[in-house]
């Protein structure tokens, strides 16, 4: 009987032994695990993605990018030639099943563009810009120079008027998004310019140039019908022309346009006869004086107004004048009749010189000299900057609405409203010419190199 149990005991532990080791032979395989990341989540067409498998326990792939392609590869690239947002899968298989991980993709236009000619730009010459871009519905060019000017053209065209290395960027832009591109050019020098005077000719209402090469070539710049006055300024870093006009009082405004006399636009407005214009370049402000007594400023663009910096009861200013270097200006009135000297912002305001009035006062920061004409006397004349050693350089006795000076070349610029002529001469004003006669009442003038 003890024979029997213990045979019968051995046999149920070897059944069980056999059993278990069956069941070791044979596990529960793991699950896979899907997962994947990109080396970019936002490309342009064309740009390459690099996508790294990072799944776990899998042995086979199945790339699908939203385009309709797939791959089959462990870390696969793509990249995309249309614009959109992809949803782009990875379904990851291994003993323990399938499961899948997602990832969406944006895909921007491409931004590209080439430059015509790109080793022989000059200044003064128009460069031509051939847009390459892909998928884009609009584009912003921006061309790198001081004015920052742009275009929203396709393929542009747009002229350096200076040497220089410029920064050029197109931005293609869609529904999806936008990208930049950029290049830098290089504009070299161009054939000399002769300078340029420009004036405003009062009776018929227009801005006009003369070319200094002794052409006598006038051209007309800009037509004054509706918003003419008597002040121009000149600002060389953005190229831009400013302008008063105080056709109806008290709605005076200041205005300014591109050399070429497009884009004007209103910058200042309902100003109580504003006749002189100055601008500070260095500080990107623009000066005016009016017939209420205020000495005034704003920003280039006409923002941040700051309206009668220097206010004198009853005076009526008609010039004004900057020398930035010496933070002084200039002003000149009528009413009370005498040449001021100020600081810049308006403050500590002196009398230069009394008894004189007139309508246009320069300054030459080179040799220390203030220019103004002065109506009692019915001339115009030279000072040192404190206002002594008063010389007479013409006698002439026309009102004078504006005076240049071009150090360069030691040459000075002046309009004769009652003469309707312009005028140059050495600064000291001798070998005085004539540049052009006939014109109707030329008033402020600005020198254009």
């Amino acid at each position: 009987m003890k024979t029997i149990l213990n045979r019968h005991s051995l046999f149920a532990f070897v059944l069980l032994t056999l059993f278990s080791c069956q069941k070791d032979d044979n596990p529960v395989p793991p699950q896979s695990q899907a997962e994947f990341t990109a080396s970019a989540t936002e490309v342009a067409i064309g740009e390459t993605i690099q996508f790294t498998n990072n799944s776990q326990n899998a042995t086979a792939y199945k790339w699908s990018f939203g385009d309709g392609t797939t791959s089959t590869q462990v870390s696969p690239t793509k990249s995309y030639t249309s614009s959109n947002v992809f949803l782009v899968s990875l379904v990851s298989t291994g003993a323990g099943g399938s499961t899948i991980s997602n990832m969406e993709i944006t895909v921007t236009p491409l931004s590209s563009f080439q430059v015509e000619d790109a080793e022989n730009l000059v200044a003064g010459i128009p460069v031509h810009f051939t847009n390459s871009s892909v998928g884009a519905t609009s584009y912003t060019w921006n061309f790198g120079d001081a004015a920052n000017s742009t275009s929203t053209a396709e393929n542009p065209d747009f002229t350096y008027l200076a040497e220089g290395t410029y920064t050029v960027s197109l931005t293609a832009t869609n529904v999806y998004g936008s990208k930049t591109s950029t290049k830098e050019i290089n504009v070299g020098p161009g054939q000399a310019t002769p300078a340029s005077l420009y004036y405003i000719a009062y009776g018929d209402e227009y801005i006009r140039s003369l070319l200094l090469d002794d052409s006598g070539t006038t051209t007309d710049v800009l037509n004054l019908v509706g918003k003419v006055g008597v002040g121009l300024a000149y600002d060389a870093t953005n190229q831009k022309i400013y302008f008063s006009d105080f056709d109806t009082y008290p709605l005076g405004n200041i205005w300014r346009a591109n050399l070429d006399g497009s884009n004007p636009e209103m910058i200042v407005s309902n100003i109580g006869d504003p006749y002189g214009v100055a601008v500070d370049e260095m500080n990107s402000k623009v000066y005016w004086v009016d017939d209420d007594g205020n000495v005034s400023r704003a920003n280039l663009d006409g923002s941040s107004p700051e309206i009668g910096i220097l206010n004198l009861a009853g005076a009526q200013w008609r010039a004004i004048a900057l020398d930035v270097e010496n933070n002084k200006m200039y002003v000149y009135e009528v009413n009370l009749e005498n040449l001021y000297v100020a600081n810049l912002d308006g403050t500590n305001p002196q009398v230069l010189i009394a008894g004189v009035y007139g309508y246009a006062v320069a300054v030459d920061t080179v040799n220390d000299k203030i220019y103004f004409d002065d109506q009692n006397g019915a001339v115009f004349n030279i000072a040192n900057l404190d206002g002594s050693n008063i010389q007479t350089i013409d006698p002439d006795g026309t009102r004078i609405y504006g005076i240049q000076i071009d150090n360069d070349i030691n040459k000075l610029y002046w309009s004769g409203r009652d003469t309707g002529e312009l005028y140059r001469a050495n600064l000291d004003g001798s070998a005085r010419e004539v540049l052009a006669t006939g014109i109707a009442s030329p008033r402020g003038i600005a020198l254009i190199k």
